[in-house]
């Protein structure tokens, strides 16, 4: 099939900005025809198109179109070239800005001033200030355009330290409230703003339909109707509405919506994969959310890493030009995600001219912006791409920079909120994201009606996530994957523990903290607050269903307190639902929490009744996303045919019902031990499919099978150490007779081509009690005549001796030195000919902020 063009207006144009968002949220999943699950192609006969038009709400601006054309006119090519280039604060320097031009920059997931994720709001405020004024900067030739400043201030300004932490959208979605959407979206914008940022990496409208994807938790629900319900919602929230006086003024940020499309539908759960359905599945399901989103104005859409049928998003101009600037007639600009152009065939990170043809606007290139730049310009100079097509996207980044005020705006910290830091974490503001906790929480059991608590009595709260932030604001939170952070770093925030100590303490009851579970004087009921451990993106990523696989720590804290003769109420941090059946029967009342961010007492709320014994809170939240009866049931969507959840879609008890549940089956129907995902060896041993071998030269690998084991003439041997538990470590000793090698090896080989886009670390916690006198070398193997390596031995010299550490290889400087990381089968080869005593506890992958030594890429 042709593509669209989308330059004919049909008489039955879809005016979704005029409808209610119900409606809105049916028009948008039309879907009036299919395709073959085998084709890319976008349907070109409008009468038969399952993608629904949409009246772009913003009118034809005269005077604005002046300025556009205008400013075209006078700027150089170069000039233009650099507006569509947006590079990382991490890899970029104001001075880079005003030398290139260049239009936007953004704050990745690690990417903080000096690189400290705890940085000040002043250190952001001043660091968007600088390069403010490099943009403006006009003394070394050049126009003064203003940058945009994007970050991913996806459930509140969550990099900032101090700012409102709302629940992650997985939880918001249980919540069915558009209107609440709209205020937090509000709010967000305002806490943006105070730091300098004008725009936000906002709303995700993902509908994923398999819970294993590793940002399951960024989308709404597994519903088109509930995330189109709430799209333009947001969007407004953060914007603004359209016609409104406060629509994109100083105290909005523009959106983007993301990511463009499908990304929620990938075949094997896996982020950045391929969605391989037909076009009407995708306009029905995946693309709901855009028609009411565009119908709100939102200015910036992102494309996402995802494949449609075999073909990477960033090049798919079917989809990018002809159905969403033609068929949903969008006027605000397409930006790309992290080197995802890099990806598409025939295309590498620094050189993509077949992304900006396909349509995409601005490319973020954050480690990668000079050389795409340099060879954009040239692609421009040689008539491969178009100056028609380079003028169009240059003219639309400049229409959102002058609807947003930027030229006229000031330096961030002159605006009108500039530096207001007292707005982060405000308590108006925190009260709005109570709220939403409250609203979000789902009850599926209540035996006997052990909820509502007395909040009189004596409570022991229990479990790793009873007093942490961190775990309960999940990932996306003051960097990429949510880890490493401490408590000083939440000082607007309520843990789940403090939340129920104050309302406890308020009626004359006690609220005690034991993580572990033990206690001196027996409790009338313990809270355990248990789950999921922060991730983000791919390292969340995982196989299967099942709960903490090979790990029942928290399973027996709920039963030896059961034991005790001790009510258990079991609240459960995750951000998917997963298969607990095992902890469901072992707790009197189970609560879904999802992700709810920084006002843990907002779980209080519901929990504690009031001091006179009525109900202060009820429960609100409706599942969002099915409850798997088995840990194999991932891809199971309310609507699809054979749909059998143990918890269905919609599902949530009130105070009014029997909460009351039989005994649920105990087999997960997972067989087989299973690896953690992106975890290759801990407590000892190699994960599943996975071996240790000792190699003497470039001789055949000896697998270990058991310790002590050593290569013939003793060149390496390897033995059980104690870290954390006893033997949970092997320790590696090379006598330096020759060269010889400690391996860990996969059968099946494993792709690591979208970790290795971008900071992921191989992480190997470590201890190094005997330093090589020469070289050691950190190695990968991609099948035969196929590594690469990394000297280490700098890095482990900087490291305390005979302590454990971690140490953090970004997995792009082997594909940098030349391994194929699409098809690895040696994942860890550590290789000296020199005398070295060094052990190994655990080797996984990881983000930055997970490593305390870091490794740089060798300069070629």
């Amino acid at each position: 099939m042709k593509a669209v063009s989308g330059r004919t207006r049909s008489a039955h144009v879809i005016r979704i900005a005029s409808l209610p968002l119900a409606a809105a949220g049916a028009l948008a999943l039309l879907s009036l025809s299919a395709c073959k699950n085998d084709s890319a192609a976008v349907s070109a006969d409008k009468t038969q198109s399952p993608w629904p038009e949409v009246s772009w709400p913003l009118a034809q601006d005269p005077a604005l179109e002046k300025r556009v054309t205008d400013l075209l006119a006078q700027m150089s090519v170069e000039e233009k070239v650099g507006q569509l280039v947006q590079g990382d604060i991490a890899s970029i320097t104001p001075e880079d800005v005003r030398k290139y031009r260049l239009g936007s920059i953004l704050a990745g997931g690690n990417s903080d001033p000096d690189g400290r994720y705890d940085a000040s709001p002043a250190e952001w405020l001043a660091l968007a200030d600088a390069f403010y004024e490099a943009s403006m900067d006009t003394s070394g030739g050049g126009k003064a355009i203003p940058i945009i400043f994007g970050i991913d201030a996806v459930h509140g300004q969550s990099n900032i330290v101090g700012a409102t932490l709302f629940p992650h959208n997985i939880g918001l979605g249980a919540t069915r409230n558009p209107e609440l959407m709209r205020r937090i979206g509000q709010i967000t914008a305002v806490e943006t703003r105070t730091t300098g940022m004008e725009w936000a990496f906002a709303p995700t409208v993902a509908v994923p339909q398999d819970d294993r994807w590793g940002r399951t938790y960024e989308g709404y629900s597994e519903s088109p109707d509930v995330v189109a319900s709430f799209a333009g919602a947001v969007v407004e929230g953060l914007q603004g509405k359209v016609g409104d006086p406060d629509f994109l003024d100083s105290s909005r940020v523009i959106v983007s919506v993301k990511h463009f499309l499908g990304d929620g539908g990938t075949t094997d759960g896996k982020d950045q994969g391929d969605t391989r359905i037909s076009e009407a599945e995708l306009a029905r399901i995946h693309g709901a959310g855009y028609p009411p989103a565009v119908a709100a104005g939102a200015q910036s859409v992102m494309a996402s890493f995802n494949s449609f049928n075999g073909e990477k998003m960033h090049g798919n101009r079917a989809l990018l030009t002809d159905v969403l600037k033609g068929r949903m007639q969008f006027g605000g600009f397409i930006v790309g995600d992290w080197n995802g152009h890099g990806q598409i065939t025939g295309c590498s990170n620094e050189d993509c001219p077949a992304t900006i043809n396909a349509g995409l606007d601005m490319a973020m290139a954050p480690d990668s912006w000079k050389g795409f730049y340099e060879s954009t310009l040239a692609a421009v100079k040689a008539g491969t791409i178009p100056m028609e097509r380079l003028d169009d996207a240059v003219a639309r980044i400049l229409r959102v920079k002058f609807r947003l005020g930027l030229f006229e705006a000031g330096k961030p910290s002159a605006r009108a909120l500039g530096g207001k830091f007292e707005l982060l974490g405000a308590p108006e503001h925190r009260a709005v994201a109570r709220q939403a906790v409250r609203e979000s929480l789902v009850l599926l059991k209540n035996q006997g009606g052990v909820l509502p608590l007395d909040p009189r009595k004596t409570i022991l709260v229990a479990g790793d996530g009873a007093n942490d932030v961190g775990k309960q604001s999940g990932g996306w939170t003051l960097n990429w994957q949510g880890t490493g952070t401490k408590r000083s770093d939440y000082p607007n925030a309520d843990t789940i523990f403090e939340g129920i100590q104050q309302q406890a303490q308020a009626a004359g009851g006690k609220a005690v903290l034991a993580v572990d579970g033990k206690y001196t004087q027996k409790p009338d009921v313990a809270v355990v607050v248990f789950g999921e451990d922060p991730y983000a993106e791919f390292q969340g990523d995982i196989a299967h269903l099942l709960y903490k696989p090979g790990n029942d720590s928290d399973l027996e804290l709920i039963k030896r307190l059961k034991a005790d003769g001790i009510p258990v109420v079991a609240v459960f941090i995750s951000g998917r639902p997963l298969w607990v059946n095992r902890e469901i029967n072992a707790s009197d009342a189970f609560v879904a929490a999802w992700l709810p961010g920084s006002e843990g007492a907002g779980i209080a709320d519901v929990l504690l009744r009031k001091a006179d014994g009525s109900v202060a809170h009820d429960f609100k939240g409706k599942l969002s996303f099915s409850w798997p009866r088995t840990a194999n049931q991932y891809r199971n969507n309310v609507g699809q045919e054979g749909y059998d959840p143990l918890f269905a879609f919609d599902y949530g008890l009130t105070y009014a019902d029997n909460g009351d549940l039989a005994p649920l089956p105990e087999e997960s129907g997972v067989s087989g031990e299973q690896a953690a995902s992106g975890v290759y060896f801990q407590r000892g041993e190699p994960a599943p499919g996975l071996s240790l071998s000792l190699q003497a030269g470039d001789g055949q690998p000896e697998k270990v099978t058991s310790v002590p084991a050593a290569l013939d003439g003793g060149t390496l041997t390897v033995r059980g150490v104690d870290h954390q538990a006893q033997e949970d470590a092997r320790r590696f000793v090379w006598s330096g007779a020759g060269n010889a090698s400690a391996v860990v090896a996969t059968d099946t080989a494993i792709d690591l081509s979208r970790e290795s886009n971008g900071d992921v670390m191989l992480v190997m916690t470590l201890k190094a009690d005997a330093l090589p006198e020469g070289d050691i070398w950190l190695g990968v193997g991609c099948g035969e005549n196929c590594a690469a390596r990394v000297p280490l031995r700098d890095a482990l010299a900087a490291l305390p001796r005979g302590q454990w550490s971690r140490v953090g290889v970004p997995l792009k400087c082997f594909a940098a030195a030349g391994a194929d990381v699409a098809k690895l089968d040696r994942l860890w080869r550590l290789e000296t000919a020199a005398a070295a005593d060094i052990s190994l506890s655990r080797l996984a992958l990881g983000a930055q902020n997970e490593a305390d030594h870091i490794v740089q890429c060798p300069v070629k």
